[in-house]
């Protein structure tokens, strides 16, 4: 029994809940029409919020349509709660499925990894034919140590929107026009013949203007000089487009894998809208509150609900 003293707590106290959390209602409209008290709302609902479900209990209660056997892609990408702590999302971006979720203080891969070994050992021979990313390294190299050698697609939008803030729309340089034009045509490519031309334009803009990315600024400090790349940004946004370019192009030749992730950038978008929805809590409330927004996602019937309701009661309902 995980649970303390008992809690008065009801199914309807839970539907309400899930009312709440999935934005179908707000906490005026439920004291009005079940006329109780703030106080009483929030303390049931504070109890909700102190005990989350995992991922991992959601996943026994309703288990996912992953599991099925058809050929599917991972997507993963985490909501950051502060400076510090991060929601971290695993995703089935073709059936737009969460399976798995967690709170971290950090996307480290010892953090990404533990995630990706549970779900590794949930999904049994059910593992993703791709994956798609933001190609942060601690994910690639949790993706390539529990999924193996899958074609993993490095998501076009996170690179067409990296190379934009470095590549400002009213730049004074020509150049840095001309390669942010290279950076948005990198989603015009559609066939396998595409990337060679778009790699061809990144060839001639070198020829031409390379020259910027060697260019030094040198300030004199006494009897030292000091100096740095006078455009640090175009150099950044240069070894964003042609360092290691391959993972750019896999949805290519793996129809299966999207180009982007944004399907998990969608998920993203709306926790940070729910979570504006209800400002001050604090991280841990706000880690638990998307928790259980996760949990519902997986609610399709009354009766889906009633089994959530079920687990959470054994679990933390002191009889």
């Amino acid at each position: 029994m995980r649970g303390g003293n008992r809690l008065p707590l009801s199914f309807t106290d839970f539907l309400d809940f899930f009312r709440f959390v999935k934005g179908r209602t707000n906490r005026a409209h439920i004291l009005s029409s079940r006329k109780i008290s703030r106080p009483t709302l929030s303390v049931r609902f504070a109890a909700l919020l102190i005990h989350p479900l995992s991922a991992k209990d959601v996943w026994n209660i309703l288990p996912p349509k992953t599991l099925s056997g058809t050929p599917w892609v991972y997507g993963a990408d985490g909501k950051w709660l502060g400076r510090l702590d991060v929601f971290f999302i695993h995703r089935n971006v073709t059936t737009k499925e969460n399976l798995f979720w967690s709170f971290m203080s950090s996307e480290t891969y010892e953090a990404i990894s533990k995630d990706v070994q549970i779900l590794t050992r949930l999904l049994g021979k059910n593992l993703p034919s791709g994956a798609v990313s933001d190609w942060k390294g601690a994910i690639i190299s949790a993706v390539s140590s529990h999924f193996g050698a899958i074609p993993h697609q490095r998501c076009l939008a996170h690179v067409l929107r990296q190379a934009k803030r470095l590549l400002p729309r009213n730049s004074p340089f020509w150049e840095t026009q001309k390669l942010r034009k290279i950076v948005q045509d990198l989603f015009l490519v559609e066939t396998v013949h595409d990337p060679s031309v778009w790699r061809m334009s990144c060839v001639r803009w070198e020829k031409q203007y390379g020259y910027m990315l060697k260019e030094k600024t040198v300030v004199p400090m006494g009897i030292t000089k000091t100096w740095w790349y006078t455009h640090g940004n175009v150099r950044r946004a240069w070894r964003l487009l042609t360092h290691d370019q391959d993972p750019l192009f896999v949805f290519l030749t793996n129809p299966l894998v999207p180009k982007t992730n944004n399907a998990l950038e969608g998920v993203n978008n709306n926790l940070k809208q729910k979570l504006g929805n209800h400002r001050g809590m604090n991280v841990v409330r706000q880690a638990a509150f998307l928790s259980w927004y996760m949990a519902f996602t997986r609610v399709k019937t009354e009766k889906d609900l009633n089994k959530l309701w079920a687990y959470w009661k054994r679990a933390f309902i002191k009889k």
